[in-house]
């Protein structure tokens, strides 16, 4: 079962800008992170989980396209705040 948690900040700092295309990399990882700690609150239910995925092709393919799709939010909301400022 899905537990929101209302206290959890999703985005750190409250913003998708940032001052470098490597601070939203690192943001995106964040972002992937926290997404996965919302999902499945429970740390050691994640905890158990890595090593059932860590050697799967297709589930670093999955956990890298997370990542690639949350760094693509960012460098979108960059280049329009950039653009609009």
């Amino acid at each position: 079962m899905l537990i929101w948690r209302k206290t959890m900040e999703m985005i750190p700092g409250g913003t998708l800008i940032t001052a470098t295309p490597e601070e939203g990399r690192q943001l995106a990882m964040t972002m992937a992170r926290k997404s996965i700690g919302a999902i499945q609150p429970e740390a050691e239910v994640r905890k158990a989980l890595p090593p059932k995925y860590a050697n799967s092709p297709d589930s670093l393919t999955a956990a890298a396209q997370v990542v690639a799709l949350e760094f693509a939010t960012i460098a979108a909301a960059n280049k329009y705040w950039r653009k609009n400022s």
